[in-house]
């Protein structure tokens, strides 16, 4: 049976840093707009700024959605599985915004998240929570990590962190090369 939580206290916070991938929820406004689903990971790239707010880094990649539902309607949703130990989802319900790079609040957040390297990252999402909550996980399956891919750090690196699409596969805007 599932359980509502009024916070993201240490054990909740403990599990959520655990794990190694989570999945990044949105979609847009318009119903017949594409739902995006997001993988995310890479060590230390998320964070837990409080009992209702938390955030990841966000580097350039193969698209934008995220950012453009954000920037349309702000709903966003973030599920974390164990893939081992016992089974447990947390999914965190809420608002998201996007703190560009070049944003001063970009500066005061980044000390929040350990991975060092730098290349490539264009924002910081900062979801504010509205729902906590966690399910069972009985279909999860069990998986071991070996480690984190470097591909990404070594693309941006090689790449000077790409340039975004300035629209959305449903033609939102996304991040302006002046952004």
């Amino acid at each position: 049976m599932g359980k509502i939580y009024d916070a993201i206290d240490d054990r909740l916070a403990r599990f959520l840093l655990d794990q190694p991938v989570f999945f990044v929820g949105t979609a847009p406004l318009d119903a017949d707009g594409h739902v995006n689903v997001s993988p995310k990971g890479m060590s230390g790239t998320f964070a837990v700024l409080g009992e209702r707010r938390a955030a990841y880094l966000d580097y350039s990649g193969s698209g934008v959605e995220t950012i453009s539902h954000l920037r349309e309607n702000g709903r966003i949703v973030l599920m974390f599985c164990a893939f081992d130990g016992p089974p447990k989802i947390v999914r965190l319900h809420g608002r998201g915004r996007t703190v560009l790079a070049s944003d001063p609040e970009f500066t005061e957040l980044r000390p929040y998240f350990p991975k060092e390297r730098t290349a490539g990252q264009r924002s910081i999402i900062v979801v504010d929570v509205e729902r906590i909550s966690d399910s069972c996980g009985f279909a999860v399956p069990l998986m071991e990590l070996q480690g984190d891919r470097d591909l990404l750090d070594r693309l941006q690196e090689r790449n000077g962190g790409g340039v975004p699409s300035p629209t959305s596969i449903d033609g939102l805007p996304t991040v302006a090369a002046t952004d």
